[in-house]
Order: structure tokens, then C-alpha cells, then sequence
């Protein structure tokens, strides 16, 4: 088969590469027919994941067929078409018992990480993939539900509204404020609608993501280059500050922004990949009875998620900007490393 193999620091290719095959009796092989590029690959690809070996084939995200299953596997069946979670779990362990199936213990890539796709394990930018634990960490997909919806619900959407809108605690008539506009961010302005927020107001340094977070869902947007954006997010409230803060970009200023708009009692909901130390004022903050929630996302909202997503509930279409066929996969991460000259949210890549 052909797949985007990392070679290390700065260099990857698409090659040819070994078909894989099963190796427990819960695995199952699927041929991919669609995938998509994450944040998370193009910090591999900058060597800010060093457990990511030279030879790994990346990506974490998919739509595909079954074309094999092991054994153990008795609730699938061959042909059947399937989103793959980014998540890959047991679902026996202590941890997925809790629903964390990010922190899975089982034996797979390495226990305690549920995210081994294109991580600790091959990934999904390839024409074939195995899944370990196949029945908890494959869904089918219903009809009607096309490439585009079902490859938003393998991570970004199930990542915004986990972390970001359920962690953060949302609940009917709070004020909600996502800082970031990009693909994750703009999934948790999406599903933070499902919690009934009287306002959802978006917070980006880039006019057109802000006017993109209107088209999904956004009520208010504020741009973040203003030096006195956070009194205009408090103009929006009655003052006192937003009851959900989401970070939604991972860099030190915009999770201490956060902080400072959160009103007392609110919760600071981190969604972003921090890859450097964040200064916490704890000493103005432990005053306020601020809650600040952190993780990485279980997809154990997935189902649900789908089904939202089925019924047309949420419009996650509009996330697919660009489309390239697997041939293509080069020029896409062109684009997606150019997300903002390029407008590009999420780049649907097709086999």
C-alpha cells in the first residue's frame, strides 16, 4: 500500500509501505476512504513529539471499510463502513470504565495513552490501517452521514465539546467565550450550542475565522488584537465576565487571557496543546473560586455526537474547505501549514 510515512524532523513522504495485518484477535483492518490532517501531525513533523519514531506512518483521523477482523471481533462485520475514533481503547481497563479512554491501560502502544494512532502506532494516512480494539474503537457510519460529516466526529468535534464545552461545565443561559477560531475552536462554539448558552462569544486575532464562528453558532465576535478586547468580552456580560472561558490555541497569553475574563465561580476550560509552561496567577485566582479543566479528548461522546450529526443537527460539512485525493496528500499539507493564507479549516484528503 501507499502511506505518509515520517522520516523525521521536517521530512515525510508518501510511499509505498507494508500492508498491515492483524495481530490480536480485537483488531480489525480497514481500508481508509477518507482521512484528514490534524495540528497534531505538523507538530510531529517539527520534532515536538519525540515518541514519534522515524517510519511511523501519521495520522489519527478516518472514514473507511472493513476488510478483515480478528477473531475476538463478533459486532462488526466485513464491508461495514466506519468512522475511526482517535481514540483507540479497550474498554475494560479501570480507566475506560470511567469513560477516559484517552488514558487506557491496555497493553497497545504504550498503557496509559489512548491516542497511538500515528503516535505510538501506524496511522491513517495510508490506504489500509489496523485498529487495535476494533469493537469499542470503531463506529459505523449511518446512511447519509458523507466523508465530510464523518471524518469531523474521529476528533475535533468530539475534542471541542468534551474538553471544551463539557469540561467546561457548560449549562442553559451561561455566557460562553471560545479564544481561537480554528478548527477545534470553532467545534466547540458549534457543540457548546447543544448546552443551551445565552451567548457564545467568539475571540480570534483573524477577521475571517470570527466570521466564520458566526456561521457556526457564534453570537458575538471580538477581535483579540485589540488591546482592550478583554473589556469588550466583559461589555458582553454583565460586566463581571463570562461564566465558560475555552482556550482553543495553546500559547501562554491566551490561556492567561482566559483567566482574566472568567467571571467569579466560572470555569477556564484549556483545550489547546501548550508546548511551553503557562504562568498561573493562582494568587489573584484562588479568590474567585475559578475552576480550570484540562485533558485530552476520549471520543466518548462519539456516539452521541453521530447521531446529532445523522439527524443534521450540527452542520459539520462546513469544516471541509479543500478536498485532495491520497496522491494529493503532499499539496494538502501545503495547504493545511498555510491554514490562514489559505482559509483553510479541515482538508478532506480521499482515497
Amino acid at each position: 500500500m501507499k502511506a505518509l510515512v515520517y522520516e523525521g524532523p521536517g521530512q515525510k513522504e508518501w510511499k509505498e509501505a507494508p500492508d498491515p495485518q492483524i495481530q490480536h484477535p480485537t483488531d480489525a483492518i480497514v481500508k481508509m476512504e477518507a482521512t484528514t490532517i490534524c495540528g497534531t501531525d505538523l507538530h510531529i513533523l517539527k520534532g515536538d513529539v519525540p515518541a514519534v519514531e522515524a517510519g511511523r506512518i501519521l495520522g489519527h483521523e478516518g472514514v473507511g471499510v472493513v476488510t478483515e477482523l480478528g477473531s475476538g471481533v463478533s459486532e462488526l462485520a466485513v464491508g461495514d463502513r466506519v468512522i475511526l475514533a482517535c481514540i483507540s481503547s479497550c474498554g475494560r481497563c479501570s480507566y475506560c470504565k470511567q469513560g477516559l479512554y484517552s488514558h487506557c491501560l491496555a497493553d497497545e502502544g504504550a498503557p496509559g495513552i489512548g491516542w497511538i494512532f500515528g503516535h505510538l502506532i501506524d496511522g491513517t494516512q495510508a490506504e489500509y490501517v489496523r485498529v487495535p480494539f476494533a469493537e469499542n474503537s470503531l463506529y459505523k457510519v449511518p446512511d447519509g452521514v458523507t466523508d465530510s460529516e464523518g471524518i469531523l466526529l474521529s476528533d475535533i468535534l468530539p475534542t471541542g465539546f468534551e474538553i471544551g464545552v463539557r469540561n467546561g461545565r457548560t449549562k442553559p443561559g451561561d455566557v460562553v467565550a471560545v479564544i481561537g477560531a480554528g478548527p477545534v475552536g470553532l467545534a466547540a462554539v458549534m457543540t457548546a450550542r447543544l448546552a443551551g448558552p445565552s451567548k457564545v462569544i467568539a475571540v480570534d486575532l483573524d477577521d475571517n475565522r470570527l466570521a466564520r464562528a458566526r456561521e457556526f453558532g457564534a453570537t458575538d465576535t471580538v477581535n483579540s488584537s485589540d488591546a482592550d478586547w478583554q473589556d469588550k468580552v466583559k461589555a458582553l456580560t454583565d460586566g463581571l465576565g463570562v461564566d465558560v472561558a475555552i482556550e482553543a490555541v495553546g500559547i501562554p497569553s491566551t490561556f492567561t487571557g482566559a483567566t482574566r475574563i472568567v467571571r467569579p465561580g466560572g470555569t477556564v476550560a484549556n483545550v489547546g496543546v501548550h508546548g511551553e509552561p503557562v504562568e498561573l496567577a493562582i494568587n489573584e485566582l484562588w479568590i474567585s473560586d475559578v475552576a480550570i479543566t484540562m485533558g485530552l479528548v476520549s471520543t466518548s461522546t462519539l456516539g452521541m455526537l453521530l447521531k446529532l450529526v445523522a439527524e443534521k443537527k450540527l452542520p459539520v460539512e462546513k469544516f471541509v474547505t479543500h478536498e485532495f485525493t491520497f496522491d494529493e496528500i503532499l499539496n494538502a499539507y501545503e495547504v493545511f501549514g498555510n491554514a490562514a493564507k489559505e482559509n483553510a479549516l479541515k482538508v478532506l484528503i480521499r482515497n
